[in-house]
Order: C-alpha cells, then structure tokens, then sequence
C-alpha cells in the first residue's frame, strides 16, 4: 500500500512565549537557618505573595510577627518539575498555615540533598521529623 501527500503542512514559526506578568527578579532578603546537624543553611526570604516560582527545592514557611521575631510553621519540599505548580502547592499549605514569608534554599542539587536538607531543618526547627501544624491558630 502505497501513501501519496495530497498537501504538505505549512511551516511556520514558533509562536512567542506567553508573558505571564511574573516578576522576573524578585527582590529577596537573605536568612540562615540552622539544622539539628549544626549545619547552617542560607535561604532567599520572600513575601507569601510576591514569592516567584519555584523549582525543586527546600522551603520554610514563616510566620514573622511585628516586633521582627520568625516563628517556622512548616518545612517543605517543592518536588514538581513544573514550578508553578511548586508555587501553588507553597501558597496553599502557607494560607492553612498562616505563614507571611516563604524562605526558600536552593543549594541542594539533588533529590537526596534536597531530602537531607529537609530532614536537618524540620528536626532543628521543630524538634523532630513530624512536627508541623495543621491550620493556622487563632
């Protein structure tokens, strides 16, 4: 059996990038954090709302109060590829919470460092591997 084009596609460029109107440098703070290990690790500080896309990394979730003092809520890994899908997932958890600051590490490398990270800073943080809040208290 025998295929015959009747019509070849036309080639045409590929369209422009959808501009989503995301900040593309987001002002960020600096913070060291420390881990049960005594290993101390430095996280760009960004507000819940203006904090940009995230790839595959570790992030704090903070609650900071007026008088300056930062009270962890929740230490977290964004798995995703997709880093807006990291974002929501940062934003929702964060809302339950009651978090105004996320507070992002991105020096791990790999799954296994990212996971390590995790691990040092929710055992440093808030005393042991499974301690986190569930929403936020009034």
């Amino acid at each position: 059996m025998a295929a015959k084009i009747v019509s070849q596609a036309r080639v045409q460029p590929a369209p422009e990038p959808v501009y989503l109107d995301l900040p593309q440098q987001v002002r960020a703070r600096q913070h060291l954090w420390g881990g049960a290990s005594g290993r101390r690790y430095m996280h760009s500080v960004y507000s819940l709302l203006e904090c940009p896309p995230l790839p595959k990394a570790s992030y704090l979730l903070v609650r900071r109060e007026q008088g300056g003092r930062r009270r962890v809520l929740h230490v977290g890994l964004g798995q995703s590829e997709a880093a807006t899908l990291n974002l929501a997932g940062v934003r929702q958890r964060g809302a339950q919470l009651g978090a105004n600051e996320v507070h992002v590490h991105f020096a791990a490398q790999s799954d296994a460092a990212r996971t390590l990270t995790v691990c040092d800073l929710r055992a440093g943080q808030l005393g042991d591997l499974s301690s986190q809040p569930e929403r936020a208290s009034a």
